[in-house]
C-alpha cells in the first residue's frame, strides 16, 4: 500500500470571497470552476479543477492566510502568465534559489501563498 497521487488540494478563504476566489483562480489562471458538490456547496467556497489540477477554497471563519504552506503549479507560459497577473495588480516574486528552475510566487486575493513554475 502507498500513496499514489494528490487528488486535490484545498486552501482556506474568507467568507463571502467566492468572486474574488474566481476572478484569480479561473479568470487569471485559467483553472476553470466546477460545481462544488451537496452539501458542501451550501458551506459556501468554490472548486477549480482541469485535469490533475484541483484546487478548492474552502470557507473558514477564523480565516488566516498560509504564508509559508502553499500548492505549486507547474506553468506553460510562465511569463504571460506574470504579465497577466501583474497587469492585474498581483505582484509575482521570483525566486531563483533553485538552479535551473523558473518559478516565482504570488499571493491570491485572500493572502495565500501559491508557486508557479515554469513548464
Amino acid at each position: 500500500m502507498a500513496v499514489i497521487a494528490i487528488d486535490h488540494v484545498q486552501l482556506a478563504m474568507p467568507a463571502g470571497g467566492e468572486d474574488r476566489a474566481r476572478a484569480f483562480y479561473a479568470g487569471l489562471l485559467g483553472v476553470p470552476e466546477v460545481p462544488k458538490p451537496m452539501p458542501g456547496a451550501a458551506r459556501g467556497g468554490c472548486w477549480f479543477e482541469a485535469g490533475a489540477v484541483r484546487l478548492h477554497l474552502g470557507v473558514e471563519a477564523d480565516f488566516r492566510p498560509a504564508k509559508k504552506a502553499h500548492p505549486a503549479l507547474v506553468v506553460s507560459d510562465y511569463a504571460a502568465l506574470v504579465a497577466r497577473l501583474e497587469a492585474a495588480g498581483h505582484s509575482v516574486r521570483a525566486d531563483d534559489e533553485l538552479a535551473g528552475v523558473t518559478r516565482g510566487f504570488v499571493d491570491d486575493p485572500f493572502g495565500n501563498r501559491i508557486e508557479l513554475i515554469a513548464a
